[in-house]
């Protein structure tokens, strides 16, 4: 069923609203604009009665369905949500709320670090997905019967996901570990894109302050306008021109026409006069106002020795929980918890510290050791080490 009508959809919230949740799926379309298009929104009941909702039908206002899910008794489901989430963050400023994430669900419970959908389910609940409409072009109309059978399906499945992950979570007692992890998704800040920290994503060759200065000037006018305008960043200018434009700083048409690959609009005529303004403000940047790229000081030869116990522990707690290591702590937490006297690491904090950054911190402090006991490697409390000696 897809819902083109206004009262439909006011009726089909009304309905999904006396659910404990729902599923949601979303799909869309960003290849040829800023902010992804939203092409169709799938919605289930926990009993798999499932309907799909056309945002491109004629008069149809998502008002209800915004309504649904901002509605704070009814839990949303979705996997892999940073994408749908985002999308109807852009168009209401607000967070789905509350919202559970099965990629975050079945990462925690050693699925795999980032486990596809396809796998999650036939892993979870043994069903299979159908692939064959999977490169639609879902803003094309009418919809064939099989494309929303297949876009249905979706939500469907997703209620099996969600219940045996759910019934998982508690006997494992993770459940809060799951809504710690979705923290950064549920923050407002993750879906706003400051035009001023885009430069930040712009690889340059003479990292020098000014030229960083210069980039942050030209990069957020880029994201300005490609905001403006609905489009790729990429279709406004490259990376590389960018760069370029950054590293060589020309004060004059002359100069800007000389940029590889900068489009000729913007190397000449009114454009090309506020490319060079913005150069101009980066160059004029006072130094302590300019942007810096923090560079890794080389760890020394008993920080590295740290980090690899770390390692080592990081394996072993890994294994014992059955969540993969990457989740736990990346390279660089290692390196934060080796090297710091006092470190501010994810692995400390949360459920992470108790799996594995308490652990970390002890082995720092002297009070754990890892050795080996028979074939196998094992944590020792120091004091009892001692008393084998």
């Amino acid at each position: 069923m897809v819902i083109t009508k206004q009262d439909e959809l006011k009726q089909i919230c009304k309905e999904l609203s006396r659910h404990p949740f729902i599923t949601i799926d979303t799909e869309f379309l960003r290849e040829k604009t800023y902010y992804p298009k939203l092409c169709l929104i799938q919605l289930s009941d926990p009993h798999k009665n499932a309907v799909a909702v056309d945002p491109l039908a004629d008069g149809i206002d998502l008002e209800p369905l915004f309504d649904l899910l901002s509605n704070k008794n009814v839990l949303k489901v979705f996997h892999a949500a940073r994408q749908d989430l985002e999308i109807f963050f852009n168009m209401t400023g607000k967070v789905v709320d509350p919202f559970f994430d099965t990629q975050i669900a079945a990462m925690v419970l050693g699925y795999g670090d980032s486990v596809g959908y396809e796998n999650l389910v036939r892993s979870v609940s043994g069903g299979t997905i159908d692939k064959s409409s999977q490169y639609t072009d879902w803003s094309n109309r009418p919809l064939s019967e099989k494309q929303v059978n297949y876009a249905l399906g979706d939500v469907t499945h997703l209620c099996d996901v969600y219940i045996r992950l759910k019934d998982q979570l508690e006997e494992k007692g993770r459940t809060s570990w799951v809504f710690e992890e979705e923290e950064i998704l549920a923050a407002p800040a993750t879906y706003e894109n400051n035009p001023r920290d885009m430069w930040k994503k712009v690889k340059i060759r003479s990292p020098k302050p000014k030229n960083l200065a210069v980039l942050r000037e030209i990069a957020a006018w880029r994201e300005e306008r490609a905001q403006t305008k609905d489009i790729p960043r990429s279709w406004v200018m490259r990376d590389d021109t960018l760069a370029d434009m950054a590293s060589q700083a020309p004060r004059d048409l002359k100069g800007l026409s000389k940029i590889r690959n900068l489009p000729g609009e913007f190397s000449k005529g009114h454009k090309g006069e506020r490319l060079l303004k913005l150069i101009e403000k980066g160059l004029k940047t006072p130094k302590n106002e300019c942007p810096e790229l923090i560079k890794k000081k080389p760890l020394s030869p008993s920080v590295m020795a740290r980090v690899d116990i770390l390692k080592m522990l990081l394996k072993i707690q890994s294994a014992e929980c059955g969540v993969a290591p990457k989740l736990i702590a990346s390279s660089d937490d290692l390196e934060v918890i080796a090297s710091e006297d006092s470190p501010d690491a994810a692995p400390l904090k949360g459920w992470r510290a108790e799996v594995f950054g308490n652990d970390a911190l002890a082995i720092k402090n002297g009070e754990l050791a890892i050795g080996l006991k028979g074939s196998t490697i094992t944590k020792f409390v120091i004091s009892d080490f001692d008393k084998t000696s």
